[in-house]
């Protein structure tokens, strides 16, 4: 029997056993729709700010304390900038309210204009429009005329 440095030639045959596995193609996670994206909380602003993301990624960080959520954003780089939102929380009109058609002197809802408003503001487009057509035309028949007497 051979020997190789104090070992049986046979030796390293007896313990490497190649496992040769196929490459397998690697899949890109897809991408979570908007239902199955999970609310990162946090507590407060310093933590957002300490929040580590990877490069070229935009996260909301809600804060657990207070009605604020933090649009947390970083570069190529990996540097992080942050909007900051304030959030309120709006109790919703019975569905059926009735629809305020122009505001009252306290409402600040807004006023709707009618077909018949629209039409009388489109005849009196119409009009300054003729009036102005009108004095352009005296306009350039003076200087027309001013032309013609030097």
């Amino acid at each position: 029997m051979a020997y190789n440095n104090g070992f049986p030639a046979t030796y390293p045959q007896m313990f490497y056993q190649p496992q040769y596995q196929p490459m397998m193609q690697q899949q890109a996670p897809a991408s979570p729709t908007p239902s199955q994206q999970n609310i990162i909380w946090v507590q407060g602003e310093a933590a957002a700010r300490g929040y580590l993301m990877a490069p070229n990624t935009t996260l909301p960080l809600w804060d657990s304390e207070s009605n604020t959520i933090f649009l947390k954003t970083t570069d190529a780089a990996g540097m992080p900038s942050m909007k900051i939102l304030d959030y309120t929380i709006r109790d919703t009109a019975p569905a059926n309210a009735p629809v305020v058609a122009s505001p009252t002197p306290g409402n600040n809802s807004p006023a709707y204009a009618t077909k018949a408003d629209v039409d009388a503001l489109a005849g009196q487009l119409q009009a300054l429009r003729a009036e102005m057509d009108s004095m352009t035309a005296k306009r350039t028949t003076r200087k027309k005329e001013d032309t013609d007497n030097e």
